[in-house]
């Protein structure tokens, strides 16, 4: 009897360890590219009203029409998964074949490219939260995943972009002021319950986590923070633009005509100790278009792209990556530059698929923590940023961090 009672004490422990594991993102294969949620068209930050549809989309090299499944895990505010059972959370089921993907065509790269929308015959969303929408192959093995958010417009959060209120951080950083507020919910207890992400460039990789209401007025929650809402400001992304593959554009230095088209790019300078300079981007997203068809998503052509950072003083120090939307910002070694001692330069060559590409080189060291102080582009108050906060609440006696609403701003708009 003993032995009964502990093994299953032992099977609920396992299990409530397993349930209580921050859900990170998986970073996908060599063969599986351009990952990108969609919505009317566009790639967009994976931040949606409930209800509202949009889609998952993404390219298989392999190009052989591979069986592939998603499952939904609904999340906490912490991401980790939240207490809710599926049904509670989905209206239908999830664990469903993937049926939207055509092949490539006329293109030098074969691949199959798969779409997945939501909401879908099979998969309604029930309630708003965090969310990661899992991509499993035939034998159930999890290939990559992304998060995604789901929210409900209860609550207003003006939100304003102003620059460090410490001296010494006032040229590089960004600091966000806003508040909270709401007429259809009597908050309840608010240093506690609620919650706020913020996110740079829709960056998930870079948010600001756990920030407290400093105060309140009434029922409006009051964020004036000095130091806890900084971002560091960064400069304007890089970007080339290859959709006519066979001609040198902005940027690109020189193709080459091989098995796929080669687009070598123009050398990359260190910009921290230059002036700032407005470089127009789409911070941090990307465009897939080839010039000459009439579907993008299967016309669209895989071209490598060689890039070239002429930095010699970071040798030797941290890693240095390339990222952007394009590849989730990754710190993988599918990303990370090498360092070539002939040249001096450090090199990567990247398959992407053609169109209009924001990319930034990223520093960061073995364990994957960034340093924005450090940044090879340097800081800039003067550069254009988009912000989101993304406001969690859970009321008495519920089981889940519900997102009740979101605010956006510019620091195109930035105040002293």
């Amino acid at each position: 009897m003993y032995k009964k009672y502990l093994a299953a004490f032992l099977s609920f422990f396992t299990f409530t360890i397993l349930t209580a594991q921050v859900q990170t993102e998986v970073a996908p294969p060599f063969n599986i590219k351009t990952v990108s949620f969609v919505q009317s068209g566009q790639n967009v930050i994976p931040i949606f009203p409930l209800n509202e549809g949009f889609q998952l989309q993404f390219d298989d090299l392999f190009g052989n029409e591979a069986n592939y499944y998603y499952e939904i895990i609904h999340c906490n505010y912490d991401w980790t998964p939240s207490q809710l059972v599926k049904s509670e959370y989905i209206q239908g089921f999830d664990n469903q074949r993937i049926q939207d993907y055509e092949n490539s065509f006329n293109t030098l790269q074969l691949y199959s490219h798969y779409r997945l929308a939501f909401p879908n015959k099979f998969t309604q969303f029930r309630v708003t939260g965090n969310y990661i929408l899992k991509i499993l192959n035939e034998d159930q093995e999890v290939v990559f995943s992304r998060k995604f958010i789901l929210y409900e417009d209860l609550v207003g959060v003006p939100l304003q972009v102003k620059r460090a209120r410490d001296v010494r951080d006032i040229n590089f950083m960004h600091n966000l002021d806003f508040s909270i507020k709401t007429a259809a919910i009597n908050f309840i207890n608010p240093l506690q319950n609620v919650k706020v992400t913020l996110l740079q460039n829709g960056n998930f990789n870079t948010a600001i986590n756990n920030i407290k209401p400093q105060y309140t007025i009434g029922n409006d929650l009051i964020y004036k923070y000095d130091k806890e809402t900084q971002f560091w400001a960064g400069n304007e992304f890089l970007y080339f633009d290859n959709k006519e593959i066979r001609a040198v554009a902005n940027n690109i230095n020189y193709i080459e005509s091989k098995e796929l088209y080669n687009t070598h790019l123009y050398p990359n300078k260190a910009r921290g100790n230059q002036i700032y300079t407005f470089n127009p981007d789409v911070n941090g997203n990307f465009v897939v278009r080839n010039l000459y068809v009439q579907n993008n998503q299967i016309e669209a052509d895989y071209a490598w792209v060689f890039f070239l950072l002429d930095a010699p003083a970071y040798f030797g120090k941290n890693d240095i990556y390339i990222n952007g939307m394009f590849n989730n910002y990754a710190l993988n070694e599918e990303n990370k530059m090498e360092f070539n001692k002939k040249t001096g330069m450090f090199e990567k060559a990247m398959l992407i698929k053609q169109g209009f590409t924001n990319f930034q080189y990223i520093i960061a060291d073995k364990s994957k923590k960034i340093d924005n102080a450090n940044s090879i582009d340097g800081n800039f108050y003067q550069t254009l940023n988009d912000y989101q906060a993304i406001v969690y609440y859970r009321g008495v006696n519920e089981r889940y961090d519900r997102v009740i609403g979101k605010g956006t701003a510019s620091s195109e708009n930035i105040v002293n």
